[in-house]
């Protein structure tokens, strides 16, 4: 498998979490972390069900896979994600030495990677990931969009 194939594999265990977190009613987006060849934690939004600002789906996966490896250092680990991440989720993945960040879809009201600012720009921190950016991406902006449309037609 090239490597291209394996970023749409997991960009599409991402969106599985992402499926998820719609399903609750939450903001559909999904993270999955990949170390080895093999998914070691997942995450979805929590926000809402949790009442909890820092629910993101980025978040929850690197506690869950800080939890399961032992240890906070994700220096083996890839970070796949459906959007963009935000200020506070850029910053954790710098602290917690993920490897290399994927994502799908751009975010421009909130993104920190590219969209907003790049909080993860080379020679800023002492650690920054390899990025990948638009995997996947009109499928995890599609998911968005359909959940953003059907919130505001059952709002009227």
């Amino acid at each position: 498998m090239m490597l291209d194939s394996l970023d749409e594999t997991w960009m599409t265990q991402a969106l599985k979490q992402a499926r998820l977190a719609g399903e609750r009613g939450e903001v559909p987006i999904g993270a999955v972390i990949v170390r080895n060849g093999e998914i070691v934690a997942t995450g979805s939004n929590w926000r809402e069900t949790w009442r909890d600002p820092t629910a993101h789906a980025e978040l929850v996966a690197i506690q869950e896979a800080s939890r399961r490896l032992g240890t906070w250092r994700l220096t083996e680990c890839d970070l796949y994600v459906t959007l963009e991440p935000c200020p506070m989720c850029a910053g954790t993945i710098m602290l917690s030495r993920i490897r290399r960040l994927v994502f799908g879809a751009l975010d421009a009201k909130g993104g920190a990677i590219v969209s907003k600012v790049s909080l993860l720009q080379p020679g800023i921190w002492n650690h920054t990931p390899n990025i990948t950016s638009g995997v996947l991406a009109d499928e995890c902006a599609s998911i968005l969009k359909d959940f953003f449309q059907g919130l505001r037609a059952t709002r009227g």
